[in-house]
């Protein structure tokens, strides 16, 4: 009987403690609604080209740069605000002050300021006809801008785009978003054409 009390007593102490145990949470990623992919047409006055853009976006004009007003007024963003997402647009008429290998190499040599985060950039020739050519940066890695593209007539005109999703979040957990965004810049560069 003192065994059987001794046990009870015992099992009744165990019990008592309330130990708390964590259980790790599987990995999970936040829940994003995509919205459905349709595009609209792109058609400013100012601007000297066309493409489609998605119907979730907005444009704004982007008038200052550093407080100091655009040489051209066909500077703007593509703004996405379900991702907190925008595609910066600048373009440039080809002048001698703004020649066309100026303007390729100030492309290239931002794509690749990204270099010291990126874990690659794949560097891809876009050529659409004889008026549109160009190339996209694919940058993988925890950089600013993933995508960045430009596209040209290589004499009149050029125009540089660059993908900015404004989150502080490592690039496996933005790759989903990454990779919407892609097919909508890449819907840019596939409907664009010169005016």
């Amino acid at each position: 009987m003192k065994k059987i009390f001794a046990y009870t007593l015992l099992l009744f102490f165990i019990s008592g403690c309330e130990e708390e145990f964590h259980v790790p949470k599987p990995r999970a990623y936040p829940r994003i609604i995509y919205p459905e992919k349709t595009y609209q047409g792109f058609k400013e006055e100012s601007c000297d080209f066309l493409f489609e853009y998605p119907t979730y976006a907005k444009v704004e004009k982007d008038e200052y740069f550093f407080d100091e007003k655009h040489e051209n007024e066909c500077w703007f963003d593509i703004v996405i605000p379900d991702f907190n997402a925008k595609i910066h647009c600048s373009y440039y008429e080809i002048s001698k002050e703004n020649n066309f290998e100026k303007l390729r190499a100030d492309a290239f040599r931002l794509a690749m300021e990204h270099k010291i985060k990126a874990n690659f950039i794949d560097e891809l020739p876009i050529e659409k006809s004889e008026n549109v050519k160009g190339f996209v940066f694919d940058i993988e890695g925890s950089v600013a801008s993933p995508l960045q593209f430009y596209l040209s007539d290589e004499k009149e005109h050029f125009i540089r785009g660059a993908l900015y999703v404004n989150a502080q979040s490592k690039p496996d957990s933005l790759a989903p978003i990454y990779d919407f965004l892609k097919q909508d810049v890449m819907q840019v560069i596939n409907t664009f054409e010169w005016k």
